[in-house]
């Protein structure tokens, strides 16, 4: 099973200030459509606007000048203003575009241009919760948690008033390993109520998009759910629903909206059970975590994993919640991770900056960027990388991971090298890098049935062509050496 074209994101609200039209603030409209051929030629296949729902100003005084907040914008913006701070784009009052990013007919039209670029448009959902300034705690409250008094003066933080001549008691939403987020209002996922609504808001976006990114995608499973909230939901007469949310509403869409992406922002193991339930695609947040701590053997361990789960996973080394590859990677050892996740099984998961070498990660509830050198070499090593991992043996051939061997004895320096291959009819490609800060050497048994004595292994990379003997690499191994951070990519 290939490796799918990659998704790239894009922080629509920071990304749109970019635009000089005299006037006004730009909007997705005025992106031009140069744009988006570039990246379709970059060999991206889906576009991720994320942010560019509805959001309120109302909560942003209340909910996003915390100290934490506060010192994380001062990290990556060193002259913010209260100006700067625009609210989180999850904390969202409704599947409306947001007025300061264009119109639905701007997105329609958009929409329009990407798929005449071959590419396709996803949105997020946040399933999870809403602003806590949405106006549906007024005219569908049942959607939400709701709580007595009593719970809303033990907890305060959790628990919120809402109304001024009839009163009611709402739980913010919440991940249950941390603090409620005040800026929200919990969805109440064991109300029938709730969950014919959020089906009607998925049905709604997908007639606008070509797939979603769902945040935070475990929160709504009935355990999770239990969970974080047994107490509140056994007060108010709620037990857990027989089926599962995802699997009803991701049924009901795909039969609306045959082709239409589900992409899962998830974690706590909880990715396979997700792909059960019909999920396209969970992230790789594990992968994203050995390769920026762990050595090679933790990272061969990983792709072991069955090919079925493997082939829907979303592989990434940066995004809008982790730190910038550049400063969490290094150069070096980021150009070698991103070749990796791009040529394994799964789709790969880009964030608008990565290829230029970003290094500041921006908190979500900033409206503004700071200036940063773009790293001109690593644009073109991006875009080398892009161009040659774009291609039908990767996207449409079969995977195979090696299993390097030490090329003489007392030598280990070969447990430092990953290495696999994709053939495609006649066709292999063979990937092997050395993920580690020193030299390293290794052999690799190659399957070389029906090759002449001699065979040519070209570097797509280098564009060096070797000539080696086929009874040598079949008896002992390839013999590969390479410097710390360097890989082949041999075609044969």
């Amino acid at each position: 099973m290939g490796h799918n074209k990659a998704i790239f994101e894009i922080n629509t609200r920071v990304f749109l200030k970019r635009f000089k039209i005299e006037g006004r603030e730009a909007t997705i409209a005025d992106i031009p459509e140069s744009y988006w051929s570039a990246l379709s030629q970059k060999g991206i296949g889906y576009i991720w606007l994320m942010g560019i729902w509805e959001t309120s100003d109302a909560i942003i005084a209340k909910c996003c000048f915390e100290s934490g907040l506060i010192q994380s914008y001062s990290r990556a913006l060193k002259d913010w203003t209260r100006e700067d701070v625009i609210g989180s784009p999850y904390a969202i009052t409704r599947y409306s575009v947001n007025q300061n990013i264009g119109s639905v007919k701007d997105l329609e039209t958009l929409r329009e241009t990407l798929h005449r670029n071959g590419l396709q448009l996803l949105l997020d959902f946040i399933p999870n919760h809403f602003s806590a300034a949405t106006p549906y705690l007024d005219s569908k409250p049942e959607v939400f948690l709701q709580c007595s008094e009593e719970r809303f003066r033990e907890d305060p933080h959790t628990i919120f008033k809402h109304g001024t001549e009839t009163i009611k008691y709402f739980a913010h939403g919440r991940d249950p390993f941390f603090p409620a987020w005040t800026d929200t209002v919990q969805v109440n996922y064991c109300s029938y109520e709730a969950r014919k609504f959020m089906k009607e808001r998925l049905n709604e976006i997908a007639g606008l998009c070509d797939g979603v990114r769902c945040d935070m995608a475990m929160l709504p499973l009935n355990n999770v759910f239990q969970n974080t909230w047994g107490g509140l939901l056994t007060e108010n007469g709620f037990s857990s629903p027989i089926s599962e949310f995802w699997f009803d509403a991701i049924t009901e869409v795909k039969n609306n909206y045959p082709g239409f992406l589900f992409i899962a922002e998830a974690y706590w193991d909880l990715e396979w059970k997700l792909q059960q339930l019909g999920f396209d695609y969970t992230y790789d947040k594990k992968l994203y975590d050995r390769l920026k701590h762990d050595k090679v053997t933790s990272i061969m361990g990983h792709l072991h994993a069955d090919m079925e789960f493997q082939a829907k996973t979303v592989r990434f080394i940066e995004n809008h919640d982790e730190e910038r590859a550049m400063h969490a990677f290094g150069k070096d050892k980021s150009l070698v991770s991103a070749l990796l996740i791009l040529t394994i099984p799964g789709i790969t998961l880009l964030h608008e900056g990565q290829f230029e070498g970003k290094k500041i990660k921006l908190p979500v509830q900033l409206g503004r960027e700071p200036q940063e050198f773009s790293n001109q070499l690593l644009y073109e090593l991006y875009g080398k990388l892009l161009k040659l991992c774009d291609s039908e043996i990767i996207h449409q051939g079969e995977w195979f991971l090696m299993e390097p061997i030490t090329s003489w004895p007392g030598n280990y320096r070969f447990e430092d090298i990953l290495a696999y291959e994709w053939r495609f009819h006649e066709h292999h490609l063979l990937i092997v890098i050395n993920y580690a800060s020193q030299i390293s050497q290794c052999r690799l048994q190659l399957n070389l049935e029906g090759y002449d004595e001699n065979f040519a292994l070209k570097d797509l990379w280098s564009g060096i062509e070797y000539r080696r003997s086929s009874e040598d690499a079949r008896r002992e191994g390839l013999y590969i050496e390479l410097a710390p951070w360097h890989f082949h990519m041999f075609l044969y």
